[in-house]
């Protein structure tokens, strides 16, 4: 890096097997919306959910191909809604934990897993990094950066409830994929961006994703926000 070069700081996306990949699509688009630099992990469990929901094949080769294709598709699943731009997104293999987020010394702004499993929310909060979104989230919390966990599961068991309980002690913001009502939804879209929004939110980072509550009853009644 040249002197007075400033310093790549990304933010890392794990999206995990969990279903609602469109969560996962909303934080990317908002965060290059927004100038953030994104460095994905997208699990190989995830793969197959992004099959399902989507029909779209995430392939390590043609990740950005894939990725784009992502992107460009609405939550109703009509394909070139958005056109973001890739420039400044890096993938790594989930299998690579030699990969950057592996080491605390790579400079980062924090971590949003989008969505988060079961299974995720566990290896994270009993530190198992069995892959690299695990064990970059377990960097995240040791270097005490901010580590969003966007949890979809209903209903959850003891178990789990225990395993965020823990990732919240360790500093970890847990964000249910809960959509809310009250800002005026009237496309599924809508409610994907209020989810998604809630965990940029809790990461710090400016959208306009969904309209705010300004204590004034019946504003869910006027037009949801302009993207």
């Amino acid at each position: 890096m040249n002197a007075g070069e400033k310093q790549r700081a990304p933010w890392i996306v794990g999206v995990s097997g969990a279903s609602g990949t469109p969560y996962a699509a909303a934080v990317l688009r908002a965060l290059i919306a927004a100038g953030e630099s994104v460095d994905l992990v997208v699990s190989r469990a995830s793969r197959l959910t992004l099959l399902d929901e989507t029909g779209i094949s995430f392939r390590d080769a043609h990740w950005r191909d894939d990725l784009g294709a992502w992107l460009a598709r609405g939550a109703d699943g009509k394909p070139d809604t958005f056109a973001p731009a890739l420039d400044d997104v890096r993938y790594w293999n989930p299998g690579d934990l030699a990969a950057g987020p592996s080491s605390g010394s790579y400079p980062v702004k924090g971590m949003l897993i989008v969505p988060a499993s079961t299974e995720c929310v566990a290896g994270v909060a009993l530190g198992l990094s069995k892959d690299l979104l695990q064990r970059a989230a377990s960097v995240t919390l040791k270097e005490r950066r901010k580590l969003v966990v966007a949890v979809r599961e209903t209903p959850l068991n003891g178990q789990t409830l225990r395993h965020l309980v823990a990732l919240d002690d360790a500093g970890a913001s847990v964000v249910p994929a809960s959509p809310g009502f009250y800002a005026g939804a009237t496309h599924i879209q809508d409610l994907v961006d209020f989810v998604a929004g809630r965990v940029l939110d809790a990461a710090g980072v400016e959208h306009g994703l969904y309209r705010r509550w300004k204590g004034e009853l019946g504003g869910g009644a006027a037009p949801a926000p302009t993207r």
